[in-house]
């Protein structure tokens, strides 16, 4: 598919991230004003409240868009899902009939302050990325026991917490926690001195669910991905994992980027998982492309300073699709809610410069990063700023997503010191 020209002249550059092919969904302000839904097109936010109010856009017999997240629309299914981006595609396109109507409800992006884009039910963190599950396998039990015997069976997981999802630009303060080096005899009560990010992206669940699904089936509730910033306390999670896994390690914050981009947005891109060295029972086979062609990249950021490029992947690498995770949370059962949100576990590709955390890239500290501005880095230092960024290149058009951005502030003073 080629570039779909708009009207709105920013929209036809073929690096912009928001052209017409792609109108992700957010959530923005101007002026201190309420939050309300907005689609992303070139440099300008269109109203979603103000176009539906002024009857440009109706979906159905109630309000969708006089909230502050999308969730009401998802709510509503896929059949509305295309619904809508068909009447966006048609009222924003070169030539649109209803330019003068739709023109006085773009707000310039640049004027505009960008909240969370959904509100998030639950949230599920994988580690179905293989290259990262090799790479921490080995560095803790060596490259002959690096995967888990269940690895390459089903898409392991853990629920994390979704009220500490945060948007792009939010401040992360480094936790206080239990550290217990190898040599230590007992745990002492520190601020964390291994401060991590693990570079996913972030699968929205849109339709509920009551029972198990199929992969197809979860493949039609995904409603659209962001870029996820899985915050990681590697020192408390060395303590605390065994034997239930990530806890407090993990519950920090977690960081999006602030544009939903659709299913639909994405389509062009579809490429398959890989060839399976184990076959996968019949509920989790895969049935279809339903990984994306997109380029992912990290920079980090000294205070004052320059970013420089730390990592750079391709969300093809993982092993296991958003559709397999959310069947496999399914089978149980497990009732899927419209607003869950599940990370794809860290995006690691085959080589050093394409894994996607620190721990990886300073192999648990040993072989410290330098970066652009001299300075040397094993994990994340105060003050740092840590941005996910994603593009999927099509004919002469990019879909982007909107940086995902966050600066780690220094620890609190000891929260229990009397």
């Amino acid at each position: 598919m080629p570039l779909m020209k708009s009207w709105v002249t920013s929209a036809n550059s073929a690096t912009h991230p928001f052209p017409l092919n792609n109108l992700p969904y957010g959530v923005f302000s101007v002026d201190g004003d309420e939050p309300r839904c907005g689609v992303a097109i070139g440099d300008m936010i269109l109203d979603m409240q103000a176009a539906e109010e002024a009857g440009l856009v109706q979906l159905t017999d109630m309000p969708l868009f006089d909230v502050p997240y999308w969730n009401d629309l998802m709510e509503q299914g896929p059949a509305v899902w295309t619904a809508l981006r068909e009447r966006l595609t048609s009222l924003l396109a070169e030539g649109a009939a209803e330019q003068d109507k739709v023109e006085p409800l773009l707000v310039p992006a640049s004027t505009a302050e960008l909240h969370m884009p959904f509100a998030v039910s639950e949230y599920t963190d994988f580690y179905a990325g293989k290259n990262h599950a090799f790479n921490v396998g080995t560095m803790f039990r060596g490259p002959e026991n690096a995967l888990p015997p269940n690895w390459l069976h089903i898409p392991i997981g853990y629920n994390g917490r979704a009220s500490s999802v945060v948007v792009s630009g939010t401040d992360v303060r480094r936790p206080w926690g239990q550290l217990k080096g190898p040599n230590d005899d007992a745990p002492r009560w520190a601020p964390c001195a291994r401060f991590d990010i693990e570079l996913e992206l972030g699968a929205i669940v849109g339709t509920s669910s009551e029972g198990p699904i199929t992969v197809q089936q979860a493949d039609d509730h995904i409603f659209g991905y962001v870029l996820l910033n899985d915050w990681s306390a590697r020192d408390i999670q060395a303590w605390e994992y065994q034997p239930l896994g990530p806890f407090q390690a993990k519950a920090t914050a977690t960081s999006i980027s602030p544009w939903i981009v659709t299913k639909s947005a994405l389509h062009p891109f579809r490429c398959d998982t890989p060839e399976r060295e184990v076959e996968l029972l019949d509920h989790l086979k895969d049935c279809g492309p339903m990984l994306y062609d997109i380029d992912l990249e990290v920079t980090m950021a000294p205070e004052g300073k320059e970013p420089t490029t730390i990592a750079r992947t391709n969300y093809k690498e993982m092993y296991y699709s958003a559709a397999q995770q959310l069947a496999h949370h399914s089978t149980s059962g497990c009732p899927m809610n419209a607003g869950d949100l599940l990370g794809s576990g860290t995006i690691s590709g085959p080589t050093k410069e394409s894994r996607g955390s620190l721990l990886e890239l300073s192999w648990g500290g040993k072989e410290p990063l330098t970066l652009d501005t001299g300075e040397e880095r094993s994990f994340i230092a105060d003050g740092d700023t840590l941005t996910l960024k994603g593009t999927a290149k099509g004919k002469g058009y990019t879909i982007g997503f909107g940086d995902c951005t966050g600066t780690v502030l220094p620890a609190l003073n000891d929260p229990f010191q009397r």
